[in-house]
């Protein structure tokens, strides 16, 4: 299985080349032929995982899931980690030129200015310019003040820094004013997004646990022209022999105590049970670092990805909230309403897993993680990169190009 091939093929043409399309919206066009080499990509990384600490929650893996604090999502942490990381961009694009930037344009030369006093500057600024919607707690805050107090106390204090400084006070004004009003903070109800009639096929919320993803078609994208743009066609009809066939396959395989599932099945499934945002993120990085990618080339990359899946994201739910399609631990009970004869009911049915308190269509770890493909492959010009993404969900595992079930312990 080479690189980048999760996922693609389940797209709809339409809702695929939106993908492409945003992933574009990062490979803009070079400036100049050549520019500075050598300059370590550490800021860049650095401020990646810093980020990624901020908006991702401790999750599983004990002492490796707790070292996140934030609050969001998968949903929503996707658009928050591409717009920390356009300002990642435009702070790398700054100081060593080569493309054009995300929101704001600005001139820096290495030698005069410090890339990482520049770039956690953007990034820090950016995402505390971000709360309250950010969500994080004034504990959490003070986790991330603290953390840019003391990266930037390692800095010589000289020119070079108070430049750095500079660059990237500019750079987070600019991508927070872009931002401004983009729908973030705004909090609908069910009833706000127009849910159809209860019914068959129609998703109706778990009483149990709060709903996800409200905000997300009302939120402004950060390359699409509209949510909607590329909204796919609808699922499959109730009546129709593809969802049979869906239908029975989820069935037998997706129940928690299934005797079809093979353990290699079980394994898969768990390994998505991670915070999926958690999982790429550090997948690039790793990438950044297997290929020597130098400041600007891994902020590109990142933010080529992180833009591209947080668009997915908001893309994704606003047709999630459009068609509205149930889930199957409604359907799998409620077969006998469906008026399809090839499905039959089973009351006892119940997930490996719970389920997320979203509707079912389209699939969000698939839409979000192939927009991310994409655009790594629009970065790198071909899909034949070897990667690899671990999970901190039981039983840790990890993918690679080389293998699909390599464990690790």
């Amino acid at each position: 299985m080479t690189a980048l091939h999760i996922g693609k093929s389940i797209y709809r043409s339409p809702l695929r080349r939106a993908l492409l399309l945003i992933a574009l919206a990062l490979v803009i066009g070079r400036v100049q032929a050549a520019h500075a080499a050598g300059l370590a990509a550490t800021p860049v990384i650095d401020w990646s995982n810093e980020a990624r600490r901020a908006i991702i929650p401790a999750g599983p893996g004990g002492i490796f899931g707790s070292e996140n604090y934030g609050n969001k999502f998968p949903g929503e942490a996707a658009v928050y980690m591409g717009i920390v990381h356009a300002a990642i961009y435009d702070a790398a694009v700054a100081i060593e030129g080569g493309y054009e930037p995300y929101a704001i344009a600005l001139t820096a030369s290495p030698d005069t200015t410090s890339p990482a006093a520049a770039i956690a500057t953007a990034a820090h600024h950016t995402l505390i310019g971000l709360q309250p919607a950010l969500g994080l707690t004034p504990a959490q805050q003070a986790i991330l003040d603290g953390d840019y107090t003391n990266y930037m106390a390692a800095i010589a204090n000289d020119s070079a820094k108070a430049k750095g400084i500079m660059i990237g006070e500019q750079v987070a004004a600019a991508v927070l004013a872009l931002r401004a009003n983009d729908g973030r903070d705004i909090n609908p109800t069910l009833s706000d997004l127009n849910p159809p009639p209860s019914g068959p096929g129609v998703w109706q919320p778990n009483p149990t646990g709060p709903v996800l993803g409200l905000r997300l078609p009302g939120i402004r994208p950060l390359a699409l022209t509209s949510a909607s743009q590329f909204r796919p066609d609808g699922p499959n009809a109730l009546t129709s022999e593809e969802y049979a066939e869906d239908f029975q396959q989820v069935k037998l395989l997706g129940r928690f105590d299934s005797t079809t599932r093979t353990a290699a099945q079980t394994t898969r499934a768990l390994f998505w049970t991670d915070h999926d945002l958690r999982q790429w993120n550090d997948g690039m990085l790793r990438i950044a670092a297997d290929r020597g990618l130098d400041l600007v080339q891994t902020a590109r990359m990142l933010a080529m990805a992180h833009v591209a899946g947080g668009d997915a994201m908001i893309a994704g739910f606003e047709a999630k909230y459009h068609y509205w399609f149930w889930r199957p631990y409604r359907a799998i009970p409620g077969a006998d309403t469906d008026g399809n004869p090839g499905t039959e009911p089973d009351s006892t049915w119940q997930p490996l897993r719970p389920t997320p308190n979203h509707p079912e269509y389209p699939a969000a770890h698939a839409f979000h993680s192939s927009a991310v493909a994409e655009a790594l492959r629009a970065f790198f010009g071909t899909d034949n990169v070897p990667f690899s993404l671990d999970s901190r969900s039981p039983p840790r595992r990890a993918i690679t190009s080389a293998s699909t079930t390599q464990s690790r312990t």
